[in-house]
């Protein structure tokens, strides 16, 4: 069974890791791999982008505040305002090195890198 997205339904982490994420001019740009909730107000915080191959085989993974990323229900896509090669100089890690994602001075580079105010900060 194939989910569809739509701007009113709730969908399920699973339904969303391996959505592509492409530029706004469509060009591809990333898959999501992963969402990290926060536990405390429920929110998806970040989605983990990959830029190539599947997780376990790209190396570098990159946290998106989940702020800056739109969904486009009719092309099944995720839309993030930036291209491969900014992405590509974003604050990254390894696979194997995850980092602590409720790390608030972390998350506050994550944050600015994208231009998004914090998720905790906008909750406030």
């Amino acid at each position: 069974m194939t989910a569809t997205l739509t701007k009113t339904t709730v969908d399920s982490a699973a339904t969303l890791v391996g959505f592509p994420v492409r530029s706004s001019e469509n060009e591809d740009i990333a898959c999501i791999e992963e969402l990290m909730i926060d536990p405390e107000s429920g929110r998806v915080a970040y989605a983990v982008l990959s830029l190539g191959g599947f997780l376990g085989f790209g190396g570098k993974l990159y946290a998106v505040p989940w702020s800056a990323l739109e969904l486009d229900p009719d092309r099944r896509v995720f839309v993030l305002e930036t291209d491969k090669e900014l992405l590509a100089h974003a604050p990254a890690f390894h696979e194997e090195n995850w980092p602590d994602f409720g790390d608030q001075d972390w998350g506050s580079e994550v944050h600015a890198f994208y231009g998004r105010r914090p998720y905790w900060e906008a909750a406030a």
